[in-house]
């Protein structure tokens, strides 16, 4: 398998919102993510844009329904769907430290920092899960222990 283009990692995901540009601005101030493309079209929509953390990349899309819907499928943000389809996990250096930023920033914390520990086969890893303020699941999780080798 051939590696993935530089900067990208070889899986991304895409998650979408109502109010694209200033969840894009929310995500970095309430989570620490970086912009690293923001294109912009009519009355401030997102055509497109991709933030990273770390060597992850997000793509954060504008909402688009009904007849905008590109090749017929509509891609709506949970305020619209009615319902979390998905939930995102990233890697963060001190979860207790982001949560509370999260917080501080507004985010929804549906479940405190707390360990799970899987055994000394597998790993121990503390996380906590967050709603955005449009619905969006987050998890963000620090590695503790790594399986026996």
């Amino acid at each position: 398998m051939r590696d993935a283009p530089q900067g990208w990692p070889r899986i991304s995901a895409s998650v979408y919102y109502r109010e694209a540009s200033s969840m894009i601005d929310w995500l970095c101030e309430a989570y620490g993510f970086d912009v690293r493309l923001k294109v912009e079209g009519d009355n401030g929509t997102i055509v497109h844009s991709e933030l990273t953390y770390g060597e992850g990349v997000v793509i954060v899309g504008q909402e688009s329904i009904g007849p905008a819907a590109r090749w017929g499928v509509q891609r709506k943000s949970p305020l619209s769907a009615g319902c979390n389809t998905q939930g995102l996990m990233v890697y963060v250096d001190d979860v207790d430290a982001h949560c509370s930023r999260a917080r501080a920033a507004g985010a929804r914390i549906v479940d405190e920092p707390a360990l799970h520990d899987y055994g000394d086969d597998y790993w121990a890893d503390r996380s906590y899960g967050a709603i955005d303020p449009e619905g969006h699941l987050w998890w963000f999780t620090q590695r503790i222990r790594d399986p026996k080798q």
